[in-house]
């Protein structure tokens, strides 16, 4: 960051802060992305949002590659995942939320 260097990387970059500050974080780091490239690992999938492509990793095999809407709408891990960050569970197939709240 203070080098101004063009690829950024951000490894679980709001993982341990409340909800407040991982909002004033993460618009901090939203200005600072603009016009670089960013390899971000998270599990925080909010932090992903404004993001142009998510590669999408399970046993350290790539499984899923799209922007956030395209992941977000297509059945898969990651829109299982967001479900689940959500309050909601799709099942991998596609199927309806079943009401089923994670805690």
């Amino acid at each position: 960051i203070l080098k101004d260097a063009p690829i950024l990387l951000l490894d679980e970059a709001t993982s341990a802060l409340d909800s407040a500050s991982e909002e004033a974080i993460q618009s901090a780091l939203d200005r600072l992305m603009v016009g670089r490239t960013v390899i971000a690992i998270a599990h925080r999938l909010s932090t992903l949002r404004n993001f142009d492509r998510i590669i999408v990793m399970n046993n350290g095999k790539v499984i899923d590659d799209g922007s956030p809407d395209v992941l977000r709408n297509r059945p898969g891990l990651y829109r299982d995942l967001l479900a689940k960050q959500h309050g909601r569970h799709h099942a991998a197939d596609g199927s309806a939320p079943t009401g089923e709240r994670v805690a």
